[in-house]
């Protein structure tokens, strides 16, 4: 398999995380999710940190010029150097030609694929997310319950819900999803380089489908 770049695009909550993670495993790529490095950059006691922070508990995408600068850092590290898997980005068109800037750059080719699911789901999905701040395990009070309500079933911690999980941010990022990505789906669809799955289905098979776009013949 050449190098790679391959992208999951999809609305919060969609599952990227999930199939990206299945993605890493099965070719050994590093997996670049931008949620989980901008959640670490919230941790830090740094000015930027404090922007990004109250940026994404306020439902907002956080700017092109952080993510550009987050992606460009992390891609040049040596886990890159055969493909990695990019989980939330691009989001914009202006993100999506830093990409091809960067892919020609790298010399790499770059696979898309979108996960479709409707916004009744997504807002379940999303709304119903719980975590274990203690071993990461995560929960969904409609779809996977814990044993005990709020409670993990591996280590009895509380469970939380992420800030940006709650309703009223929920309602926000996924208009401001739609809103910004129309161009970045009609801009990949034109190509003929974007790959739509069902993400309703189970979850082995839209990674079944993945791996189908990811492998095919060059776009």
């Amino acid at each position: 398999m050449s190098s790679k770049i391959i992208v999951i695009i999809g609305a919060p909550g969609a599952g990227k995380g999930t199939q990206s993670r299945l993605l890493s495993e099965e070719y050994g790529y590093p997996q670049i999710s931008t949620g989980e490095i901008l959640r670490e950059m919230a941790r830090a006691d740094t000015a930027l940190g404090q922007t990004v922070k109250e940026t994404m508990a306020e439902g907002r995408l956080v700017s092109d010029e952080i993510l550009a600068e987050v992606i460009r850092a992390r891609t040049t590290q040596p886990d890159c150097k055969d493909g990695y898997i990019l989980d939330g980005y691009p989001r914009t068109l202006d993100q999506a030609r830093l990409l091809e800037e960067l892919a020609s750059q790298q010399g790499k080719q770059i696979r898309f694929a979108r996960i479709v699911v409707s916004e009744e789901a997504l807002s379940k999905r999303l709304m119903g997310r719980r975590a274990c701040p203690r071993c990461g395990e995560i929960y969904n009070i409609y779809f996977r319950p814990p044993k005990v309500d709020g409670v993990c079933d591996l280590d009895g911690a509380e469970l939380v819900q992420r800030s940006d999980d709650h309703p009223e941010p929920v309602i926000r990022r996924l208009e401001e999803y739609k809103r910004s990505t129309a161009p970045l789906i009609d801009y990949y669809s034109k190509s003929g380089r974007l790959i739509e799955i069902n993400g309703e289905q189970p979850v082995d098979d839209v990674f079944e489908k993945l791996l189908a776009a990811v492998d095919g013949p060059n776009n």
